[in-house]
């Protein structure tokens, strides 16, 4: 018998309690990335609605967003723009300051990496408080991008994320969802 998408991610991801800390219940997609089948649905879903579609670039954030990114990139003949952590990237960048749980951190891109009005699709493994995935969406806003979607795996709706990314004014797609943190 064929398990639905959900049941298939579902069952792929491992959730460890109390890490980072107690009281949270982690969901870790390392298991997911490592089940070829699973990671297989996971970027056909994600995939799918662009199937056909101009999409020029696919933004990766670090480092989930790499592995799938590049999928998806690949899946739809888009190059990948990596979306980093201050201080990885080689060559002239542009900075956004963006909020953590804990505090602030910054992420980058080059300068370089998408032109304005290019198509672009987002993608992290997982969208919990937002802070990450919104301070990704305003770098590519700086820079131009017109921003098609952002896709996660994961979504953990009770911590608001998505409402942040779609108060920016692009659309949110996710796969799953588990409820609390």
């Amino acid at each position: 018998m064929k398990s639905s998408v959900e049941e298939t991610l579902l069952a792929a991801i491992r959730t460890i309690p109390d890490y980072p800390k107690p009281g949270i219940l982690f969901r870790d997609i390392t298991t997911l990335l490592g089940n070829a089948r699973a990671f297989r649905r996971a970027v056909d879903e994600l995939v799918h609605p662009w199937a056909g579609s101009k999409v020029d670039k696919i933004a990766g954030i670090e480092a989930r967003g790499f592995i799938l990114g590049g999928a998806i990139a690949h899946q739809l003949s888009a190059g990948f723009i990596p979306i980093r952590k201050k201080g990885k990237l080689p060559h002239d960048t542009v900075r956004v300051a963006y909020s953590l749980e804990y505090g602030i951190d910054e992420m980058e891109m080059h300068k370089d990496a998408v032109k304005p009005g290019e198509r672009v699709i987002l993608v992290d493994d997982l969208i919990a408080t937002g802070g990450t995935a919104e301070g990704a969406t305003k770098l590519l806003k700086q820079m131009g991008a017109e921003i098609l979607s952002a896709c996660f795996v994961v979504d953990l709706p009770d911590l608001g994320g998505r409402r942040k990314i779609e108060a920016l004014g692009v659309p949110v797609r996710t796969l799953i969802a588990f409820e609390g943190h």
